[in-house]
C-alpha cells in the first residue's frame, strides 16, 4: 500500500480519536469507518468498537473488536475490550476466555485492565479470593490503578 494512504488512514483514525474523546460519536464511527476503507487496523476495528459500545451497539462492538483480531491477532485490547463488552452482557463465562488472551497478547501495554476485568468476575461468582488476587495483579503492573484500589477496598469491607 502506498505510503501517503497509510498516512491518510492514520489521519483520519486521529481525527476519529478526537471525535470520540468529544462525544461525538455518530462523526467518529464515520472516520474510522472511513480510515478502515483506507488502511484496515487492529487499531481502527478497535477504537470503532469502542464507539459503538458508546452508542449502546455492544453485539456491533464485539464484532468490530473481532474484525481486529482478525487483522492483528498479538493486538491486546480488543480482546480486553470483548471481554468488558460480555461483562456488561451478564456473559461472565464467555468473558473470561478473551480476558485471558488479553493477558497474553504479545502487543498490549495495559494489561492491568484484563486483571481488573477478571476481579469483576470472580466478585460476581462469588469467588472474592481470586477477585482479590486479579486486583492486586492490576495493581502490581499499574500501582496508581484506582478502579482497582477501590475494588480491593470494596472486597475488605464485604469481608469484614
Amino acid at each position: 500500500m502506498a505510503p501517503d494512504k497509510v498516512m491518510r488512514a492514520w489521519e483520519l483514525f486521529e481525527e476519529a480519536y478526537r471525535a470520540q474523546m468529544d462525544g461525538d460519536y455518530d462523526h467518529a464511527a464515520e472516520l474510522y469507518q472511513k480510515s478502515l476503507a483506507i488502511h484496515p487496523t487492529a487499531e481502527a476495528h478497535t477504537f470503532l468498537g469502542w464507539t459503538l459500545h458508546f452508542q449502546g451497539k455492544i453485539e456491533e462492538a464485539i464484532e468490530e473488536c473481532k474484525r481486529a483480531i482478525e487483522v492483528d491477532p498479538d493486538f491486546g485490547n480488543p480482546y480486553n475490550d470483548i471481554g468488558a463488552y460480555l461483562i456488561s452482557l451478564g456473559r461472565l463465562d464467555e468473558a473470561k476466555s478473551w480476558l485471558e488472551r488479553a493477558i497474553e497478547a504479545q502487543r498490549y501495554e495495559p494489561r492491568h485492565f484484563p486483571h481488573y476485568n477478571l476481579g469483576r468476575i470472580y466478585v460476581a461468582k462469588g469467588m472474592l479470593a481470586r477477585a482479590r488476587q486479579e486486583f492486586q495483579a492490576a495493581l502490581r503492573i499499574e500501582p496508581g490503578y484506582v478502579l482497582a484500589r477501590q475494588a480491593l477496598e470494596h472486597l475488605r469491607r464485604m469481608v469484614n
